[in-house]
């Protein structure tokens, strides 16, 4: 009985994980149009620095004791983490500055497909052919977005492409680590290491200035508290919980709420073939739910112990 109510508790704490996981997603489709108009008025690396320095403060006031005993492994793993994050949020950032924000939000989610590769390729983590299936899916609906329908922005849109690469190994390197040191010393750090980057460049590039529209710190504040501080808490304590697969595909519903949020608030109008294509990635996602659905408590934790567990491993 005692380990049918553990595996009972565990699927109870991965269902609260990943529906964290869809806030996340909510919150970061949110931000774009958000981000979008306040780069008008700050640079974008200017945006960055303040952004993720005030996450990495807020942070500190819970977690500045327990980041003094972050072991020097811990640190190096944060640092790894947040240089890809600050690439992540580099290409994006400035990419939002030469595309919409319906394709920006939908191109980011090529990370849904770039991280079970990634899995595949590094981690060796084995993948169904279910889940095979729903990439394939997904790829074929941002396919449908991100150019076949004739809304392709060449910069914007290949700048944020690169955000998603970056994004997706994050992901990974996050479920390499996050078992091994505390969640909140360890976000602290990589929320910590964007700010001091973006503070570096924007320094360099002297656009090194406090934005003056009230709008744009009230972007500043939101992004770094909710959709910074908050959100990479949740995600990174999620990811103790679920695969770096599914994550990805949770996640993926990101450009979902990026499209809603740029039709509601931005006026974009996406085309039919891209509102087709963002279906068919949404498709993907409910379709990899799905599965979980029909197995059986034992076959599930089998499944996920084959997807987390590198093969290479003892």
């Amino acid at each position: 009985m005692s380990i049918v109510a553990d595996r009972s508790a565990e699927a109870g704490n991965r269902r609260v994980a990943e529906l964290g996981l869809v806030g996340v997603a909510v919150c970061f489709g949110f931000t774009f149009t958000m981000i979008q108009d306040a780069i008008r008025d700050i640079p974008p690396w200017t945006f960055i620095a303040f952004r993720f320095l005030l996450a990495a403060a807020v942070l500190l006031v819970p977690y500045g004791a327990r980041l003094r005993r972050l072991p020097a492994a811990g640190w190096r793993a944060g640092l790894v983490l947040g240089l890809l994050l600050t690439a992540g949020y580099a290409f994006q950032t400035i990419g939002l500055g030469h595309t919409t924000v319906s394709n920006a939000g939908f191109i980011t989610g090529l990370y849904v497909v770039l991280t079970p590769i990634l899995a595949w390729l590094i981690l060796r983590q084995a993948i169904s052919a279910w889940v095979w299936g729903c990439i394939v899916l997904a790829a074929f609906g941002l396919f449908l977005l991100s150019g076949f329908g004739g809304a392709w922005h060449p910069l914007g849109d290949a700048l944020t492409m690169l955000c998603s690469l970056a994004f997706a190994a994050h992901i990974i390197a996050t479920d390499r680590v996050i078992r091994r040191f505390p969640v909140g010393p360890l976000v602290t750090v990589q929320l910590g290491v964007v700010g001091i980057v973006a503070l570096g460049a924007s320094a360099i590039t002297g656009d090194l200035t406090p934005p003056a529209n009230a709008d744009v710190w009230w972007a500043i504040v939101f992004t770094a508290v909710v959709a910074s501080a908050i959100a990479y808490f949740i995600q990174s304590y999620a990811q103790r919980r679920t695969s770096p697969v599914r994550a990805s595909l949770i996640l993926a519903t990101e450009p979902a709420f990026a499209g809603v949020f740029g039709f509601w608030l931005a006026g974009d109008r996406p085309t039919p073939l891209g509102w087709t294509g963002a279906a068919l990635m949404l498709l993907a996602v409910l379709l990899a739910e799905a599965q979980s659905l029909f197995k059986t408590p034992r076959t599930r934790q089998n499944s996920r112990d084959r997807e987390v567990v590198p093969q290479d491993r003892p």
